[in-house]
């Protein structure tokens, strides 16, 4: 018999079949970006959203995802490296793996999001292994994956990658302090060089500064992912003919994990909102600079500020404007800044246990080989659309 959770998932957080769309950049005159798009405001189970995602590869490797029922909210950031085959699949398929295990344990917990995103890398990782031999390379294609998920007042976050969570907490003098909810999976961070070196105590190659970064066999950044199955499994070693991918000696045990890092915590009256965002909008923003502007501007659009922000600051460092940096286009745009994909929760506990009247929208941030010009003429394709409710 299912539990109270489990007939409230199935009647109110199914996914469904409609979508809103996701709206260019458009300010009018010169201020607009045609590689921006965002929603500027929704509404999910215990307050407001905002959301924005800019380009800069050829083809956009971001995903992003948003699923609001009256009861609960989840909110997901998946962040593709070598291309977006990785998002695109944790995209269609992680929601329902938590709605599945939900329904089966009758709650949700950090061990029911920690099975979703086991059972979303072994359907990737046999994705891979059906497909690599027409597509080889996508052995080497991988995800970082940042979730949230608010259920009966309780905010759990899982994290694969550098993608992050920030929360902003008001303090004693009304002023908001930014909290960091996950801690980045990347051989950057001396903790997770220590952590690497600990786990393979005989491979003195586990980690390698290259050209002044760290990197895992001196290849990769991030430690923890989706997909990457060359890293994972002997079985898809890549033709080492291919010098971007080659492995200094034959895999002998996984390099990277997709065993997430799990937050959880009752939400408090202090908690005012909180951020999920790739690594790219804090590559240029500091966590206290993000919930700052958050805090002091209006709720509607703040995550297309956000990254116009972190834009601006790209730009700067390349001691040009803003709206110079605007002109170029995709592919280039890479040599500038990262893509990015932001989104904004905002916590209104006096809605916590009332019944929210929430349109019933879809969120899936999807662009195919075509490219993000498709956002605003995609609605309900399969259960994907390039838009943003």
């Amino acid at each position: 018999m299912f539990s109270w959770l489990a007939r409230m998932a199935a009647a109110c957080w199914r996914p469904v079949r409609r979508y809103a769309r996701m709206s260019k950049d458009e300010e009018g005159g010169d201020n607009d970006d045609a590689l921006l798009w965002s929603r500027d405001i929704g509404r999910h189970s215990v307050g407001e959203y905002s959301i924005a995602v800019v380009q800069a590869n050829e083809n956009l490797e971001d995903h992003s995802q948003v699923e609001a029922g009256p009861h609960a909210t989840f909110v997901g950031v998946y962040d593709g490296h070598g291309g977006a085959d990785a998002s695109r699949f944790i995209s269609n398929h992680l929601f329902l793996h938590l709605m599945r295990l939900a329904r089966e344990n009758g709650n949700i917990s950090e061990d029911v999001l920690k099975g979703a995103f086991l059972a979303t890398e072994d359907g990737f990782l046999a994705h891979v292994r059906r497909t690599r031999q027409i597509k080889p390379l996508i052995a080497a294609i991988g995800s970082c994956c940042l979730v949230g998920v608010i259920w009966r007042g309780t905010l759990y976050v899982a994290n694969l990658g550098d993608s992050r969570a920030v929360m902003g907490c008001l303090g004693r003098s009304n002023n908001i302090i930014a909290e960091q909810l996950t801690s980045d999976h990347n051989a950057s961070m001396e903790e997770v060089r220590q952590e690497l070196r600990s786990m393979h105590p005989d491979d003195s190659h586990i980690v390698i500064l290259k050209h002044g970064v760290w990197r895992i066999k001196g290849i990769i950044q991030v430690s923890r992912s989706i997909g990457d199955a060359y890293l994972k499994k002997p079985e898809f070693t890549i033709d080492p003919s291919i010098p971007r991918f080659r492995l200094s000696e034959p895999l002998r045990r996984p390099v990277l994990s997709a065993e997430p890092s799990i937050y959880s915590r009752v939400l408090r009256a202090q908690d005012k909102f909180f951020i999920l965002a790739s690594d790219g909008l804090w590559e240029h923003l500091t966590n206290q600079q993000a919930v700052d502007i958050v805090y002091n501007y209006p709720r509607a659009g703040i995550a297309r500020r956000l990254v116009r922000t972190a834009l601006q600051e790209a730009a700067r460092k390349r001691e040009m404007r803003y709206a110079d940096l605007k002109k170029v286009d995709k592919g280039i745009r890479r040599f500038f800044h990262d893509d990015i994909t932001v989104i904004v929760v905002f916590i209104d506990l006096d809605m916590v246990g009332s019944s929210v009247d929430i349109p019933e929208l879809s969120v899936r941030g999807f662009v195919d080989a075509v490219g993000p010009s498709d956002f605003s003429d995609l609605e309900g394709i399969n259960g994907n659309a390039s838009s943003v409710a």
